[in-house]
């Protein structure tokens, strides 16, 4: 055995490397700018647009806040659970009064735009057409 096979080795005895968190600015930016185009998400259910951030929601322990606006209108900060710091998935979404989605009249969500800001004090902003995040 050379060198590199038993650094390997002692590598793969040691265990798993210390597992990210994902609570921080500097762990979710890269998630979040993996899947900007999909940010939000709209559905046509039961009557009524249902406008989705669950993708967002889903990293939200490494921002401060979430704002949004609909059809060009007032930006309005998104409100969402807690971090569960203590646990083992900090990001889980278990409230059951925060649900992932905003309800609209059906065919009345035609553009969105969402302005992250993270807990580094960065910020990072997307723009969405209606067709572009319909669920089918």
């Amino acid at each position: 055995m050379n060198w590199k096979t038993g650094l390997m080795a002692a590598a793969l005895l040691a265990g798993p490397a210390m597992a990210q968190q994902f609570t921080s600015a500097a762990e979710v930016k890269p998630m979040l700018a993996a899947t900007k185009d999909r940010w939000v998400a709209v559905r046509e259910y039961d009557g009524r647009d249902l406008l989705y951030f669950t993708n967002l929601l889903a990293w939200r322990c490494g921002m401060d806040r979430i704002f949004y606006s609909v059809n060009g209108g007032a930006e309005t900060a998104l409100d969402s659970e807690p971090c569960y710091m203590d646990e083992a998935v900090p990001n889980a979404q278990k409230a059951e009064n925060h649900l992932p989605f905003l309800s609209f009249p059906l065919g009345s969500v035609n553009a969105v735009s969402v302005r992250v800001l993270y807990d580094d004090g960065s910020e990072d902003a997307g723009s969405y057409q209606r067709g572009a995040i319909l669920i089918q």
